[in-house]
């Protein structure tokens, strides 16, 4: 049974003393809320990015960043899904960020991922993110990875990849999308608590059929294209079995449903 909570809300429950807490792709869709959020809790945070002369790929402004941090948590994501340019992404900037982390004395690190990243090795993003994982478990700093479920927010860039003319060929496979302002109430709830020195899983409080919630989502949006379940279609060239996309476990649950996200933020 899934544990159900309100990801909007968990967070503010907990006390938790002044922390310096740096985010790795602060600038972002996720790292820009969770910067947010923390901030609201009165920590001190850092949001890093290129922009803001911190690098993990060059290792240009970490250890600056990093002294003194009690905590880093990284929400990057790789610039390009070209295989071999993500598992340079991840490897390089993991081994960056580590490595300063374990200089710095970090006590923490945090790392957003994705449900299902272990069964999803056929695809060239998801070996980076497995890399990634690697490397965080053996690097001897206490952690968490965040294991989160489809974002509502890339549904039509899924429809778009997946486009040929007027035609979307997707996957029957199953989904439990969730919102961005739910990871990120997830995350700073993860922050303000102690590591698991493992894996937490996040989701959704809906399941849907891959190829019906994109269909949904493009007459939601008055899109003409039609939607075709295709069992080959491949999701980040990877074929998919219903298991892959929904969590294995007990998930902690967000409280934004497909149609509230889509009237608050699309309509």
């Amino acid at each position: 049974m899934a544990q159900l909570l309100n990801l909007s809300y968990c967070f503010q429950t907990k006390t938790q003393t002044h922390m310096k807490i740096v985010v790795i792709g602060g600038s972002g869709l996720i790292g820009s809320k969770v910067v947010n959020n923390l901030t609201s809790l009165g920590h001190e945070v850092i949001a890093g990015s290129p922009a803001t002369g911190i690098n993990t790929i060059t290792g240009e402004g970490l250890a600056e960043a990093l002294a003194g941090a009690d905590i880093v948590i990284d929400v990057a994501n790789s610039p390009s899904f070209e295989d071999q340019a993500v598992l340079d992404f991840f490897t390089t900037s993991g081994r960056n960020l580590l490595a300063a982390e374990k200089e710095a004395g970090v006590k923490h690190h945090i790392a957003l991922s994705v449900v299902g990243t272990q069964l999803l090795s056929e695809s060239g993003y998801f070996r980076g993110k497995i890399a990634q994982e690697k490397l965080i478990a053996e690097a001897g700093i206490p952690y968490t990875i965040v294991h989160s479920t489809q974002f509502f927010e890339f549904l039509g860039g899924i429809a778009q990849s997946a486009t040929q003319g007027q035609i979307v060929r997707l996957s029957a496979a199953y989904v439990q999308p969730i919102s961005s302002d739910d990871v990120a109430s997830a995350v700073t709830d993860v922050a303000t608590g102690a590591p698991h020195n493992g894996i937490v899983e996040i989701a959704g409080p809906e399941r849907y059929r891959l190829a019906e919630l994109v269909q949904k989502f493009l007459n939601l949006k008055g899109d003409t294209r039609s939607v075709v379940t295709d069992s080959q279609a491949r999701y980040f060239g990877a074929l998919l079995s219903d298991v892959m996309l929904i969590p294995a476990g007990d998930a902690r649950i967000g409280s934004t449903s497909f149609v509230e996200w889509f009237k608050a933020t699309i309509a």
